[in-house]
Formats: structure tokens, sequence, C-alpha cells
């Protein structure tokens, strides 16, 4: 699947691998996994100028296809709620498959999300924290020249003193563990998986 993506095949040929490997019994975990490192490429050949915003778009639309297929193995309405988080795209980036791709993650396990979308300021970050009260917020910059946002949210909650009443998760392509580090974010998924892991782990009272 992963190289299919790539490749930027037909929906039809990408649906057709990711129904075979669900009846062959591959866990729907592993397939969003596989999404995450394609979706990941993808985004590293953009940036690099070797993909332009047509296979950007042609990757989004598979991976949403992928995404509808999995999802339905993912539903579990009985699964107690282990916390809330506030999850957006920050200001200047309009990407949102791999915040997406997070939520469903973080759903499955048990988290309340409220999706606050792409090209999201830090002052509706701020107000989403006065008024949800979330265990956690996660922001994702698939862009490098919108990471520098995130410490602006950062900022932001400070001035307000709201820092210490939430946990802060970042990601994204545009986004390291040393990035993660400076601006002192209490975690850093590097993919789906990871975030949904760490979100779990902060979830413990503040």
């Amino acid at each position: 699947m992963k190289n299919q993506i790539l490749a930027m095949m037909p929906i039809d040929e990408v649906k057709a691998t990711v129904q075979r490997a669900l009846k062959s019994g591959v866990m729907p975990a592993k397939i969003i996994d596989t999404l995450s490192e394609a979706l990941y490429e993808v985004g590293a050949k953009y940036e690099s100028g070797e993909f332009f915003l047509s296979e950007l778009m042609m990757s989004a639309m598979l991976a949403t296809e992928v995404t509808r297929l999995v999802e339905p193995d993912f539903q579990q309405s009985d699964r107690k709620v282990i916390g809330k988080v506030v999850i957006g795209t920050v200001k200047g980036d309009i990407h949102d498959i791999g915040k997406n791709l997070v939520i469903m993650m973080l759903r499955t396990v048990g988290f309340e999300v409220l999706d606050l979308g792409i090209d999201v300021s830090a002052e509706t970050f701020v107000c989403s924290v006065k008024r949800e009260k979330p265990n956690v917020i996660a922001m994702s910059a698939l862009l490098t020249s919108t990471a520098a946002e995130m410490k602006n949210v950062m900022d932001h909650l400070n001035r307000e003193g709201l820092r210490n009443t939430v946990r802060i998760l970042v990601g994204g392509r545009a986004v390291t563990k040393e990035f993660a580090d400076k601006i002192e974010a209490d975690g850093y998924g590097k993919d789906s998986v990871e975030a949904t892991r760490l979100a779990k782990e902060l979830v413990e009272p503040i």
C-alpha cells in the first residue's frame, strides 16, 4: 500500500489492497501506521519539490479512502472515555490528513476528541482550553515554515496562566523531538501510533 500511494496508483487499486489486507488478518492499526509512513514521505517530497500540489492532493484522497475502509474496525461504542484532547493544525498550515489519522486513533483508544481543524490560531487554542478544559492539546504542522507557530501557542498559554492546566503534544512532518523539547512541549509523536501512545501517558493527573 505504501508504494501504491507514493506512486499515486488509482484509488480502486489501493482500496483493493487494503481490503485484502484486512481479510487476511492484518490489524487496522498496522494499516494506519503504514499510511502514516507514506504520508510522511509524500510531505518530504512535496517540500523538496519532487512532488507538486497535485500529488499532495491525490495522496490526501487516497489516505481518506484508506481511512474510511479501516475506520469501522475501530468503532467501539462502549469504550470508556479516558480523557479529552483538543487537536488542530497550526495557523498557516492547511494540511489535515495526518491530523485526521491521529484523531481516529485517539478515538479508538477511548479519547473524546475536539477537532479545531486547520489554520488554527493561538487564540483559538487558548479559548478551547478555557472552554473545554482538555487533558491534552495536540498540535500538528506539516510545513517547516509553520512549526514556529507552536511556540506562539505555548506563549499564549503561559500569558493566560493556562500552561500548567494542560499537556501539550506536538507532531507532524515539520516537527522533531529536539524542536518539541526546545519549546517545552510535553510530548512529540512522530506518527499517529506514537502520538496515541503518548496521549494515553499524558492523561495522568497534572
